[in-house]
């Protein structure tokens, strides 16, 4: 169902009271609420007896468990007796934010994945559950949790617009292009992110950004030795033309970026032996090597795409 525009909300809009900034800790009730509204969309089966519902509930339930290390997501023993939907939904309304995003990530992949499936509701297809996701986005972004389910992972989100128009684009051509290792690596550094772990960010933004220029080199065979750093790998590209010669002059400064910008940070900050003091990488410099990072993915997989 689509996220209708009542009154309320636009009432709260006009008199300035609508979050206008993201919040990473906090997970407002009424948002659970509507995430279990949704799944009762997507599960619909449940409520008649159906498989479908009760073998998505029951994986979620039970890798939730195996990987908080317990026997049931509730410590409530007349909890212990519930069916396997009724224990999710109990647990995604008390349970702390991480965990809520734990849940919400695994149920909307899980049911994704199984489209398709013998047993598969017939109202369940791509289209409904693309539109369902996209209602889900519009949730966190209405009550201004900074969080986005992308490519079937929760993904902290710092700017709206950087994220529509840089992270999910080069997420969309890492998979329709199938650059597996720089996806997965992609994705890392945004957990990684979404952790806080800031250093492992960095490390995991460049090493996206390197498998991309391998994959690329690899696909035209262009010869490059299976070490190359960066700054190897950028002169390949260049060497070989993906960006055209008529317009090398409009791009002079633009190996510099390349050169000076994920890799430099990277290497600075993240990649080396600290020494005697820790040191500390602001979460706002993560999130810049991150952007930097998809926008420098999306101009080598567009270029590689515009010389096949």
């Amino acid at each position: 169902m689509a996220n209708i525009d009542i009154y309320s909300k636009r009432k709260k809009r006009q008199e300035g009271s609508a979050p206008d900034v993201f919040v990473y800790d906090k997970v407002p009730e009424a948002l659970r609420i509507q995430i279990v509204h949704m799944w009762q969309d997507i599960f619909r089966d449940h409520v008649r007896g159906g498989t479908f519902a009760y073998d998505c509930y029951k994986a979620v339930h039970d890798i939730l468990c195996r990987e908080y290390g317990v026997f049931y997501l509730s410590n409530d023993i007349a909890g212990m007796m519930d069916d396997y939907g009724t224990r999710c939904r109990k647990f995604i309304l008390s349970c702390d934010p991480d965990r809520v995003l734990d849940i919400v990530e695994l149920t909307f992949k899980v049911a994704r994945l199984k489209i398709g499936d013998r047993d598969t509701p017939g109202h369940l297809s791509v289209r409904f559950m693309d539109e369902t996701i996209a209602e889900l986005n519009s949730r966190f972004r209405e009550h201004g949790v900074g969080y986005q389910f992308e490519s079937d992972a929760i993904m902290r989100v710092d700017s709206s617009l950087l994220h529509a128009e840089v992270v999910r684009p080069a997420l969309r051509l890492l998979m329709e292009e199938e650059f597996q290792g720089a996806e997965e690596e992609f994705r890392s550094a945004h957990e990684h992110y979404r952790h806080g772990k800031y250093k492992e960010a960095l490390v995991e933004s460049l090493k996206a950004f390197e498998s991309t220029m391998k994959t690329v080199c690899g696909r035209k065979s262009w010869v490059v030795a299976e070490n190359a750093t960066a700054r190897v790998l950028i002169g390949a590209l260049f060497d070989h033309g993906l960006v055209p010669a008529p317009m090398a002059a409009h791009f002079s400064a633009l190996r510099t970026t390349l050169e000076a910008g994920v890799p430099t940070l990277r290497n600075r900050l993240g990649g080396h032996g600290q020494g005697e003091e820790p040191v500390e990488v602001p979460d706002y410099l993560a999130a810049y090597v991150l952007h930097l990072t998809a926008a420098n993915i999306v101009m080598v997989v567009e270029a590689f795409k515009a010389m096949k």
